[in-house]
């Protein structure tokens, strides 16, 4: 048996975890990262690959709706939980407001670190709808971007957070 109550096959374990709302199942060794399953098994390349070793937030995930690093966290150890992945935000054509707020903000340049701090913010907003600079600035910290200075990724954040607000406030 697996860690996580799967059955094991030869060193392999089976696993069933719902990814941005859709069950998926698959069969692993059981070093294999979340990383390594959301890539390889399921061609959900959105979730980088970064430093493997948990410092820069590339690979960050909603993993039952908090922050994760899916190259830290083993894809048995997932096992039956919830996965969202930044393939799963946008609902058909309408990006999340915190992906809109990248595109409308500049908060991105070369891309890479995107998908971490999207998710990232998204779990802020979802505990602090109404966060302050200093607040996305700490949320974001573990979260590492070589290109922009953070200026616009913040700025981003701040708009998204106001685009929710407007929302919420909207019957």
């Amino acid at each position: 048996m697996s860690v996580t109550g799967g059955a094991a096959v030869a060193g392999r374990h089976a696993i069933a975890i719902t990814v941005n709302d859709v069950p998926r199942r698959a069969t692993v060794a059981a070093r294999t990262s979340l990383l390594d399953c959301l890539r390889e098994e399921w061609a959900l390349t959105g979730t980088h690959a970064g430093c493997e070793h948990g410092v820069c937030g590339a690979c960050t995930v909603l993993l039952d709706g908090r922050p994760a690093r899916a190259c830290l966290t083993l894809a048995v150890q997932a096992d039956g939980a919830r996965v969202t992945t930044i393939e799963g935000l946008a609902e058909g054509d309408r990006l999340h407001p915190v992906q809109e707020g990248f595109w409308e903000c500049h908060g991105l340049q070369c891309g890479f670190c995107t998908p971490g701090m999207v998710l990232t913010a998204v779990h802020l907003l979802e505990t602090n709808p109404a966060p302050t600079e200093i607040e996305i600035r700490e949320a974001l910290a573990g979260n590492l971007c070589m290109c922009t200075g953070y200026q616009n990724i913040v700025a981003a954040v701040a708009w998204a957070a106001a685009r929710l607000r407007e929302r919420s406030a909207t019957p």
